[in-house]
C-alpha cells in the first residue's frame, strides 16, 4: 500500500524530557577507558565494565559532570562512553580559524577567519517571540513585487554593515563556515581538542533551523518589518526547480543586485532545472524527465529513506564524539540527497573549492544559500505532518539538550536548544505554499518494475560474507545481502522497516564525493537503470567538510528497501542484490559493511 496517499494534517509538537545520565553502549560491550597512546589490543591498559553495570549519578547535571571530567576525558580519550549533548562554547571568546574542508587553502576565495565579532556581552537563555503574528515564508518563484524588493532591500542592508557588525553579510556568511569547518571545540563539554561539526549527524537540521531563525529576523529588523519572512526556494515543484528569477541578474534599475553571486555554475542558472540527484555532471535528459526524477528524489528522501527517525535526522552525536573518528555516524536522507545536490548544483567547479555553495565555508556568501536551507527546514515540517509511522523527532536528550550560540536581531548571544526549535507555532514562523496541487512529490513513487523486463539472474553474484572488508569502492561493487525475512505482512511491516545499511565508508572529505545505491536490478544487459527508477535506493554525497590534519572521515548511509522491494517483485527473494556505483571522489573511498535491518517503527 503506498503511504504517498495519507492525508497531511497536524502541527508540531514540542517534546519536553528531563536531562538523564546513561551509559552508551551503542558501540562497545561495556564502560572503556583507554589511553591516546595505547593500542587496541593492549587489555592491561583498558577498564572494561559489564554492559549491565549502569552508572547512577542523582541530582548531577552531566554537562558539569564532563566539565569536571574534562582532565580526565581528553587524558584518556573516552568518545562516546557517557553521553551528554553537544553544547556550542561562547563563540566570541573561544574560536579559531577554519581549516577543515577548504582543501585549496591557497586559493581559498573567502577568508578562514571566520569568527564573530565579540561585543563583550554574556550569553542569554532563549526567549520564545510574543504576540500573535506569523512570519510566512514565501516560495521564491511566486513572490509578489513587495515581497521581492523587500528581500533585495534586506540583503544590501545587511551588505552595507561593517564587516565586523555581528548582523552583517560577511558575519552571517561566516557562521556556517565556523560550525562546519572547524571554528569550535567541544570545550564547553571536557574535550576542548575536539571540533563541533554539525553536519552528517542528528544535528543538521535544528542547527539550520536556529540558524535561518535569527537570519531572518535580522534581515526584518534591518529595514523596520517586523514581520518579513524569508523565501525559500521550493525545488520540490516543478515550477521552482530553476533557480527563482530573482537571483539571476547581476543589475536591476541599474544598481547592483544585491542576491547576485558571481561565484555559482554559470551553465546552471538561467531558466536551468536542478537536478537533485546531481553527482557533477549534467544528465542531458528532457526537462520534463528531470522533473520526474527531481519529484521522486523528494519521495526518497520524505518516505522511503526517511522511514525512522535516525534515518531521517541522521545518526545520535554527542560530546566526546570526533568529526572524524566518530566510530558510527550517519548521513540523514535530506542532507545526503537533494541538499547536498544544490550546493553543488549550484557551486562553480572553476573556483579551488567550488566556492560558493560548493563548499562549508563559503556556501552562507551566496544568498541563495538561505532560501536552499528554508525548503530544507520545509522538508522537515513536511516530514513530521505526513504522520506516517517513524516520523518523529529524537526524544534522546542528548538531541533535545544540545545547543548554539548565536546573536539575535538585538545584538544579543542568545543560546538555543533543539527542543525549543520544534514547535513552529512557538517560533512564530510558518510557509506560504502558493499549488492546487501542493505536493506533487507525494504522487511521486517510482512506479512498480515489470516483471516481464527482468530477465538478469544474480545468483552467480558472490555473497557480502565473501567480500572481504573494507573495500575500496574504485569500481562497481555488486553483493548479494542476505535479508533478515522474506513475504513480510502488511502488520509486520508497520511495526518494522526493512533497511539497507552502508557502514564505515571512509571517504576524503576535502573533495566532492558520491556513489548511487541499486537494489535488486535485474535489467537485461544493455539497459541503465536511472534514479527515476524503483531500482535505484539513493546516493551517498558529501560536500568538502574534513579537519584538515586528517582528511579521511567515516560515515554510514540508510536505505529503506520495504517498498523497493514491493516495487522491483523481489519481497519473497532471500537475498537482496546491492550495487554500489561510484560517481564521482571515490577514487580511495572504502566500504566497511553493508548488511539489512529490521528497524522498529514508533508510532506518531
Amino acid at each position: 500500500m503506498s503511504s504517498s496517499l495519507l492525508p497531511l494534517t497536524s502541527p508540531f509538537t514540542s517534546t519536553n524530557t528531563q536531562l538523564t545520565f546513561k551509559a552508551r553502549t551503542n558501540q562497545t560491550q561495556g564502560f572503556r577507558v583507554t589511553c591516546n597512546s595505547a593500542q587496541d589490543d593492549q587489555a592491561d591498559k583498558k577498564l572494561i565494565l559489564p554492559e549491565s553495570q549502569k552508572l547512577v549519578v542523582p541530582n548531577v547535571d552531566r554537562r558539569n559532570l564532563l566539565v569536571g571530567l574534562g582532565g580526565l576525558y581528553t587524558a584518556v580519550n573516552l568518545p562516546g562512553a557517557m553521553a551528554a549533548p553537544i553544547t556550542a562554547p561562547d563563540i566570541t571568546s573561544i574560536c579559531k580559524d577554519a581549516s577543515a574542508g577548504i582543501r585549496n587553502q591557497e586559493g581559498a576565495i573567502r577568508t578562514r577567519k571566520c569568527c564573530p565579532p565579540s561585543l563583550g556581552k554574556k550569553i542569554k537563555e532563549f526567549q520564545f517571540p510574543t504576540g500573535n503574528s506569523v512570519r510566512k515564508r514565501w516560495p521564491a518563484h511566486a513572490g509578489t513585487p513587495k515581497q521581492v524588493d523587500d528581500y533585495r532591500r534586506a540583503i544590501q542592508a545587511m551588505r552595507d554593515l561593517p564587516d565586523d557588525h555581528p548582523h552583517s553579510f560577511v558575519s552571517q556568511a561566516k557562521i556556517h563556515c565556523a560550525y562546519c569547518n572547524g571554528g569550535y571545540t567541544q570545550v564547553d563539554s571536557g574535550f576542548p581538542e575536539i571540533d563541533i561539526q554539525i553536519h552528517n549527524s542528528w544535528l543538521f537540521f535544528p542547527f539550520h533551523r536556529w540558524y535561518l531563525y535569527f537570519y531572518e529576523r535580522i534581515l526584518g529588523k534591518l529595514i523596520n518589518e517586523p514581520n518579513f519572512a524569508l523565501p525559500y526556494w521550493k525545488w520540490d515543484e516543478p515550477r521552482g526547480m530553476p533557480i527563482p528569477e530573482m537571483f539571476v541578474p547581476e543589475t536591476v534599475n541599474g544598481k547592483p543586485n544585491s542576491l547576485y553571486d558571481v561565484y555559482r555554475d554559470a551553465n546552471h542558472i538561467k531558466e536551468r532545472i536542478v537536478d537533485l540527484d546531481y553527482d557533477g555532471k549534467d544528465k542531458d535528459i528532457p526537462d520534463f524527465q528531470q522533473v520526474q526524477c527531481n519529484l521522486a528524489t523528494v519521495y526518497r528522501d520524505l518516505v522511503r529513506n526517511g522511514g525512522d527517525t535516525l534515518s531521517f535526522f541522521g545518526g545520535e552525536y554527542v560530546a566526546g564524539d570526533s568529526p572524524v573518528g566518530n566510530s558510527d555516524p550517519s548521513v540523514g536522507s535530506v542532507e545526503a540527497g537533494s541538499h547536498t545536490a544544490v550546493h553543488r548544483w549550484v557551486g562553480d567547479p572553476k573556483q579551488p573549492n567550488q566556492e560558493d555553495m560548493g563548499n562549508f565555508y563559503s556556501a552562507g556568501y551566496d544568498p541563495a544559500f538561505y532560501i536552499h536551507h528554508a525548503n530544507v527546514d520545509r522538508m522537515w515540517k513536511l516530514w513530521k505532518e505526513l504522520r506516517l509511522p517513524g516520523h518523529v523527532e529524537p526524544t534522546d536528550p542528548d538531541w533535545l539538550n544540545a545547543s548554539y550560540v548565536f546573536y539575535d536581531e538585538n545584538e544579543d548571544l542568545v543560546r538555543v536548544y533543539n527542543k525549543d526549535c520544534v514547535d513552529l507555532g512557538k517560533l512564530k514562523y510558518n510557509f506560504i505554499e502558493n499549488s492546487k496541487e501542493v505536493f506533487p512529490w507525494r504522487k511521486s513513487r517510482p512506479p512498480p518494475r515489470r516483471k516481464s523486463s527482468q530477465v538478469a539472474t544474480t545468483s552467480e553474484v558472490k555473497t557480502v560474507d565473501k567480500v572481504r572488508f573494507p573495500v575500496r569502492l574504485n569500481e562497481i561493487l555488486k553483493v548479494r545481502v542476505k535479508r533478515p525475512a522474506v513475504n513480510r505482512s502488511d502488520e509486520e511491516k508497520e511495526k518494522e522497516n526493512e533497511v539497507l545499511l552502508i557502514k564505515g565508508i571512509k571517504y576524503d572529505s576535502g573533495k566532492f564525493v558520491k556513489f548511487d545505491v541499486f537494489v535488486n536490478d535485474k535489467l537485461k544487459e544493455g539497459e541503465i537503470t536511472t534514479p527515476c527508477d524503483p531500482e535505484y535506493a539513493g546516493g551517498f554525497a558529501q560536500i568538502p567538510h574534513s579537519d584538515m590534519g586528517s582528511m579521511f572521515m567515516k560515515s554510514s548511509a540508510r536505505f529503506g528497501l520495504t517498498e523497493l522491494l514491493e516495487d522491483t517483485n523481489t519481497e519473497g527473494e532471500e537475498y537482496a542484490t546491492v550495487t554500489l556505483v561510484p560517481r564521482v571522489g571515490c577514487e580511495d573511498l572504502t566500504v566497511g559493511q553493508i548488511k539489512i535491518e529490521l528497524v522498529p517503527v514508533r508510532k506518531v
